[in-house]
C-alpha cells in the first residue's frame, strides 16, 4: 500500500523541480529552492500538493477493490529561509534542509484533517504566490511559536474559484 501511494506522489513532486529530502514512514518532506535558488518554488510546491490530493482520489477506488484502508493525506507548506547542508557522516552524506521554516510546515502538515482540508499553507507561501485564492482557515499556536500563525488553504486561482490542474 505505501509503495502504491509513495511512488506517484514522488512523481508528483519531482514533476515540479522538487527534490525528496526523505521518507519518513508515510510521509515524504520534499522541498524547492535548494540547493540553487527557484523563483517559483513555493507555487511548484502548492502545485505537487494539488497533484498529489488529485492521485489520492484516483487510487481510492484500487485501495478499495484491494480491502485496503481508506487514506486522508494531509499536506503542509510553508515557505521561508532554510538551511541546507551535509549533516551526514562519513558513510552516508544527505544534504537536509533544516530551519524555523522547515519546522513550521511539519507542524502545518498534522492540521488538514483537523480542519477537513487537504493542504494548509503558511503565511509566507500565501504571498509568495498572489496568483492563488486561499481561505483563511485559523490562527494557531504551534509549538516551537510565541505567536498564532495564520493558515490558509488554497482554493484555485485567484477570481476562478477552481484548483488549477498540475
Amino acid at each position: 500500500l505505501i509503495t502504491e501511494l509513495l511512488t506517484p506522489f514522488s512523481r508528483g513532486i519531482y514533476r515540479p523541480r522538487g527534490p525528496i529530502d526523505k521518507y519518513m514512514g508515510d510521509c515524504i518532506m520534499a522541498f524547492w529552492g535548494a540547493p540553487l535558488p527557484e523563483p517559483g518554488h513555493a507555487r511548484n510546491a502548492i502545485l505537487a500538493g494539488i497533484e498529489m490530493q488529485q492521485t489520492l482520489r484516483a487510487l481510492e477506488p484500487h485501495f478499495k477493490a484491494r480491502g485496503w484502508p481508506e487514506i486522508h493525506v494531509g499536506i503542509g507548506i510553508n515557505s521561508g529561509r532554510v538551511g541546507f547542508d551535509n549533516m551526514g557522516s562519513e558513510v552516508r552524506l544527505p544534504y537536509p534542509v533544516m530551519g524555523d521554516a522547515v519546522t513550521l510546515a511539519s507542524r502545518l502538515k498534522g492540521l488538514p484533517r483537523q480542519y477537513g482540508v487537504g493542504i494548509i499553507v503558511g503565511p509566507q507561501t500565501r504571498e509568495a504566490v498572489p496568483d492563488f485564492a486561499y481561505r483563511e482557515l485559523d490562527r494557531v499556536r504551534v509549538k516551537g511559536k510565541d505567536e498564532p500563525v495564520a493558515i490558509y488553504e488554497p482554493v484555485g486561482l485567484a477570481g476562478e474559484g477552481s484548483v488549477p490542474a498540475p
